[in-house]
């Protein structure tokens, strides 16, 4: 998918860039810079970094990745926090342009970022989020139509209950979770108590209680009727055949036209990649995966009654029992179709995120 979230250290991840939360001598340090240098090779990566040094708050210089998967380090200095009055947030922005910028002039094809910022230099991690975020957004949607604009981007979150518990509404969606998927304890009677009695911790003094019913009653047997299919009238699947509703690919291209959006404005605001819209666009039977199909229905700001009618034609529904569909219930009702902020939560609480894999 054009943006995702993973839970890695950022100097594993097998991407052609990966981002370096660097100091302005780039000078190897602690936390994400200092897993960077260690897997890169402290000496050959210090001394490539010596040659560009030094790079200003806000700047982004490139070395050679060396011992990583990565082809490349973009290294980018972000602001030190001090009270949110001192130009922080302005300088947080142009380090995530700078950086895209050169993953753009790299022609990259995917690029890994920490959360810039928001180690050790004391960003606040919600604030953070919200700028990586909405940077990423805008890239990819200003460069639509490019290869720049198809490239994947990953954000690596290495503590994910502290990424968790910066977000906003988390515990009460949290509640939510509880009270619709909150386990409820299982009670047996009679004899299904006394076989699940060693499993299930009970009192043993179920044991001497007798059987509510028995276990199991003497069954006769019966000859079964002969089952012989009706014959197959032609016509009438015909008929059925006919009166078959939308398909799921039909029913978006139909509101993307309601709604008078653009494809790509679509594309982009679901987190799909532009090689898999063709598909969906091609293709009138199409069948996405729920995520992709959720991820629409998000894009084109479907009510839950809207949202479930586009799931049912994929062959999917919103339950109020699963994790994932809480999630989206929870954002829906509220009309908050922010796919970026959708998905941050879905991570939090370890579910798949929306958009193309």
């Amino acid at each position: 998918m054009p943006f995702s979230i993973v839970r890695s250290d950022i100097a594993c991840l097998d991407v052609d860039a990966v981002v370096n939360a660097a100091n302005e001598g780039l000078i190897a340090g602690g936390g994400v810079c200092g897993a960077i240098f260690s897997a890169a090779g402290y000496e050959q990566l210090q001394a490539a970094c010596r040659k560009i040094a030094p790079c200003p708050t806000g700047g982004a210089v490139v070395t050679r990745g060396f011992d990583l998967s990565a082809r490349w380090i973009i290294h980018t200095v972000g602001p030190r926090w001090i009270d949110g009055h001192h130009g922080e947030e302005g300088l947080l922005r142009r380090a995530y342009r700078s950086a895209l910028d050169q993953a753009a002039r790299l022609q990259v094809a995917s690029i890994a970022f920490p959360l810039i910022s928001a180690g050790i230099y004391g960003y606040p991690l919600a604030a953070a989020l919200d700028v990586a975020c909405e940077e990423v957004e805008y890239f990819l949607s200003d460069r639509a139509g490019t290869a720049a604009g198809d490239m994947h981007v990953v954000l690596a979150i290495y503590d994910r209950r502290a990424f968790a518990a910066s977000l906003d509404c988390y515990d009460e969606v949290a509640l939510r979770i509880n009270d619709a998927c909150g386990e409820k304890p299982i009670s047996y009677d009679g004899e299904f108590a006394l076989s699940a009695a060693a499993h299930d911790s009970l009192d043993l003094d179920v044991l001497a209680l007798p059987a509510k019913e028995p276990s199991c009653a003497t069954s006769s047997r019966r000859q079964a009727r002969a089952c012989t299919p009706r014959a197959i009238d032609e016509t009438e699947i015909a008929e059925l055949l006919e009166g078959l509703d939308a398909s799921f690919s039909q029913t978006v291209l139909s509101l993307i036209d309601a709604r008078g959006l653009t494809e790509v404005e679509v594309y982009k605001r679901a987190n799909l990649s532009r090689q898999l819209f063709s598909k969906i666009r091609r293709d009138q039977g199409y069948k996405p995966t729920k995520a992709m199909a959720v991820a629409l229905a998000i894009a084109l700001e479907l009510s839950l009654d809207e949202c479930n009618d586009l799931l049912e034609r994929a062959g999917f529904s919103l339950s109020a029992s699963s994790k994932f569909d809480v999630i989206v219930r929870y954002f829906i009702e509220r009309e908050c179709y922010d796919i970026y902020k959708l998905n941050a939560m879905l991570f939090a609480f370890d579910q798949p995120l929306l958009g193309s894999m």
